[in-house]
């Protein structure tokens, strides 16, 4: 079953690593969307990087509960920001969409790290 946890953080940092890579490719087009939601134009790259790495050390393994409360704050927020408006069954679905990912966030941050992770590798050689 380790392997399917395995898989799980895969598919979950996917999600941010699309995003951090479309935001690469259309930046303009996703500055413009952050300033519409006053959002500054200098939390761009800080926000690409954060959806890079953090993704990145989740499917690793790496601080694998770090990295998954962090991933959740960083949902959560966006969220808050950009999927408010009920009235908007397009944005209803992202916040639930987000709300989804933030709970598989908080499973994965309430366990121990298993053999398919690179903390369980390090914890084991320390032993």
């Amino acid at each position: 079953m380790h392997i399917v946890e395995a898989f799980g953080r895969i598919f979950i940092s996917t999600l941010f690593i699309v995003e951090a890579i479309r935001k690469i490719l259309f930046k303009e087009e996703t500055i413009f969307y952050m300033e519409d939601y006053g959002v500054s134009e200098i939390l761009f790259y800080p926000s690409l990087i954060f959806e890079l790495v953090f993704p990145i050390l989740l499917i690793i393994g790496y601080q694998t509960r770090i990295s998954a409360v962090a991933i959740f704050i960083f949902t959560i927020v966006v969220t808050v920001i950009f999927h408010n408006d009920f009235e908007s069954q397009t944005q209803f679905m992202a916040l639930l969409k987000n709300l989804s990912i933030a709970g598989g966030l908080l499973i994965i941050a309430s366990n121990e790290p298993k053999i398919c992770t690179l903390d369980y590798y390090l914890k084991s050689k320390q032993s």
